[in-house]
């Protein structure tokens, strides 16, 4: 009988500038109110955010001087490269394994441009064997860290025995941008932050959790809806459409869809574990799911500790739900670019 591919553990890391809310949202009042007329109104979702406190790889200073995308690159490769080896070594460490011990790295990250890629540039300083293989994946944006945990329960499933290491490391920060006057520019001003989640699967007897089954639905049409634009000054984020009342209509269909593939109905979850995109976001996952609402505790309190950090955000809300004990069935679900919902069931382990 072949092994189940487990969760073994997993590591979360934030870069060491803290910056509150209410002094992002000063900064931002000193950087575009007097440029944008309708910067007032805009305003607000400072403080409808739900977000407390994010972390960034630059002072809060530092994004005041324009940087050009030469030197927003160099501080994701430097920031990046050390969040990426912080949750990479505390995942390790609670596996009770080495990064000499790891077969296969699987990079996810949307946010800077690094070739060779972040695990590569990384290799010697964690220690990563030279045999170890690369994965990186890119463009898949808040949905990343699920999607990138399918990868890797796959690629774990395909060879037992062997260590996967998932990295979904991500500089959010790095795309704010003082010479953009858009909506899309300040609202993400507002939702973004920095941090980095990994986790380690192996097809074994122990774990967490095991990996029951994953599965993704794209809409037509709906390339619009989130990604990046790319001009001189570096990455300029997209927000086309409302995203609350798109996942407010679509995402249920779509979920039962991915559920049942596997002859699974949204009813056989205990736990919906969410990527919090923003307040507004998960207030329409609870009532398209019909869930209580505020059942996405850990939800709201990730997205208050720490803002949207992309794909890692997923991966501490399942952090937290996994502190506080899993439920038999959780599904573990984001949305991204594309536009697309990535979901991956885990089962606690017994």
């Amino acid at each position: 009988m072949s092994q189940s591919v487990k969760l073994v553990s997993i590591g979360t890391a934030v870069p060491p500038y803290a910056i509150a809310q209410q002094d992002v949202a000063y900064a931002a009042h000193r950087a575009f109110s007097s440029r944008y007329a309708d910067f007032d109104r805009l305003a607000k979702v400072f403080e409808s955010s739900g977000i407390r406190r994010r972390y960034a790889v630059r002072p809060l200073d530092w994004y005041f001087k324009t940087p050009g995308w030469p030197d927003r690159n160099e501080a994701f490769i430097d920031g990046a490269g050390a969040l990426f080896v912080s949750a990479a070594e505390k995942a390790l460490q609670d596996a009770g394994l080495s990064a000499a011990d790891v077969d296969t790295i699987v990079t996810v990250t949307s946010t800077g441009i690094a070739t060779p890629s972040l695990e590569a540039q990384i290799s010697a300083t964690i220690g990563f064997r030279a045999d170890a293989e690369r994965v990186p994946v890119f463009g898949l944006g808040c949905a990343g860290g699920v999607s990138g945990f399918s990868i890797a329960s796959r690629l774990a499933a395909s060879r037992p025995g062997t260590v996967v290491l998932l990295v979904a490391v991500e500089t959010c920060t790095l795309a704010f941008r003082i010479d953009k006057l858009t909506k899309a520019n300040i609202v993400a001003t507002a939702l973004f932050g920095d941090g980095a989640a990994a986790c380690v699967l192996r097809a074994t007897d122990d774990g967490i959790a095991e990996v029951e089954m994953s599965g993704q639905h794209t809409w037509p049409n709906t390339l619009d809806i989130m990604g990046w634009s790319v001009d001189p000054e570096g990455l300029g984020v997209i927000f086309d459409r409302a995203i609350p009342p798109f996942a407010a209509d679509n995402i249920a269909p779509a979920m039962s869809t991915i559920l049942g593939r596997s002859g699974l109905t949204s009813g056989d979850v205990d736990r919906f574990a969410c990527h919090p995109g923003g307040a507004k976001v998960i207030d329409a996952l609870e009532s398209a799911l019909q869930l209580g609402q505020g059942s996405l505790n850990h939800e709201r309190d990730v997205l208050s500790d720490y803002g949207n950090m992309s794909s890692p955000t997923a991966l501490f809300v399942l952090d937290r739900l996994i502190e506080s004990g899993l439920p038999n069935r959780t599904m573990l679900t984001a949305m991204g670019p594309g536009f697309t919902l990535s979901g991956v069931s885990l089962k606690a382990a017994a």
